[in-house]
């Protein structure tokens, strides 16, 4: 049984049918799901999801699908880890890291998006789908598609990590690299969007693929023990899973399943494409455009989609926000793979950086519960450290040449 209501206008509230719509055609704000609280409210409990399989699915009614979900039926449930060595060296008591770098199937919060675009364009009718992606987006199209067996047209800026290119490449999908930076690869989408009959999981689907963000945030409060954490680094590209993660407390919280909410969230940008930052600390109701210039591919956009709303979840929650130089970055991926053995990728390091910098700052308390979300896997951005980890030691064959080199 499905809960979706219809869409809503997130600027004027103006409603509509549950269709294939993005965009309000009388203010041209953006639109999003709605669901039947008082229905789902009802009839799930606790008990009822906890007893449901370890994937995304196991908060059907808070996803909007009207039939049986077909596609991420292994992605999500990923571990939320206490990071004892982390937090020694941060020197803060309750540390956790919400670690999607093992979702399944591409490494990447990214699964859990299109696991329910690709549900919800298969039931619209959808044969071809397509994307415009900073990397793992692409690499999530590209496989969910192989395994639903649909066409998938993905587009990319051509200076993209070799990894991603390449963990995209492999699914066989129709991979197309266009000479700009991201907003102008989204531009492109959004007038191809227009003319062929495809579905474009960040364009003409993205009020139901934004909604997939949320099961980042049910998993942790589920894996907390049914409660919020107090505070959340979450990193901001376009901005969308910051407000889904807000919104899953939220919703939670509505339903009975957790107490009131009192996180503080914290926007977390590259210093190098930090809009989303930079109106946070400005107090500004603008998110002024930039050109990117950071290693952080992943999270170079700089005209984000849902920025401002991003911008408001932090404000409302009380919470603030930073960003971190390149050098802070890969110091972020190295600090978190020496202390917890974990290999981030840079949007990664982007999250530990900032994360370090708050709590030196007095921002954070180092006495409260704090998540660091670790979005994605090391493997697909290689080259941010390839240059800053050292050489291996050459000997040879010998015990005698091992014992010299390593000075035994």
């Amino acid at each position: 049984m499905s809960y979706l209501k219809g869409l809503k206008c997130r600027e004027c509230g103006r409603e509509y049918p549950k269709e294939a719509l993005y965009v309000c055609e009388h203010c041209f704000g953006s639109l999003e799901a709605v669901y039947d609280y008082e229905k789902i409210k009802s009839r799930l409990t606790r008990e009822q999801i906890v007893a449901r399989p370890k994937n995304l699915w196991r908060y059907r009614e808070l996803l909007p699908i009207e039939g049986d979900p077909t596609d991420g039926l292994n992605s999500g449930f990923t571990p939320l880890l206490k990071a004892k060595n982390l937090g020694r060296v941060l020197g803060v008591k309750e540390l956790y890291l919400k670690d999607d770098s093992v979702c399944h199937p591409t490494l990447s919060f990214k699964d859990r998006v299109v696991a329910v675009a690709l549900s919800r364009a298969k039931e619209f009718g959808f044969d071809t789908v397509g994307c415009a992606s900073t990397g793992n987006l692409a690499n999530s199209v590209a496989s969910q598609s192989a395994i639903a067996g649909l066409k998938s047209y993905i587009f990319i800026p051509a200076d993209l990590e070799a990894g991603k290119v390449i963990g995209t490449l492999i699914y066989r999908p129709n991979l197309i690299a266009v000479e700009g930076n991201y907003d102008e690869v989204n531009r492109l989408c959004s007038e191809i969007a227009s003319k062929y009959k495809w579905a474009f999981v960040n364009v003409n689907i993205r009020p139901y693929y934004a909604e997939g963000s949320k099961t980042f945030g049910f998993e942790i409060a589920e894996q907390l023990g049914w409660q919020a954490p107090a505070h959340i680094i979450v990193p901001c590209a376009g901005g969308s899973l910051l407000t889904k993660i807000w919104k899953s407390f939220k919703e939670f919280h509505r339903l009975g399943l957790i107490p009131k909410p009192q996180t503080k969230m914290y926007a977390a940008q590259a210093e190098g494409c930090s809009p989303i930052v930079s109106a946070i600390k400005e107090k500004s109701d603008v998110i002024r455009p930039v050109k990117p210039q950071t290693i952080a591919k992943s999270l170079a956009i700089g005209n984000p989609a849902d920025g401002y709303y991003a911008k408001d979840a932090v404000l409302e929650s009380g919470g603030w926000a930073e960003a971190a130089t390149d050098d802070e970055i890969v110091k972020g991926i190295k600090l978190l793979a020496s202390t917890e053995g974990i290999f981030t990728e840079t949007a990664g390091g982007v999250t530990v950086a900032v994360a370090k910098k708050l709590i030196e700052q007095g921002v954070i308390p180092k006495d409260e519960s704090i998540v660091i979300s670790i979005t994605g896997n090391g493997l697909k951005t290689q080259e941010a450290v390839q240059n800053h980890i050292g050489k291996p030691i050459k000997i040879k064959p010998s015990l005698k040449a091992f014992e010299k080199e390593v000075n035994l």
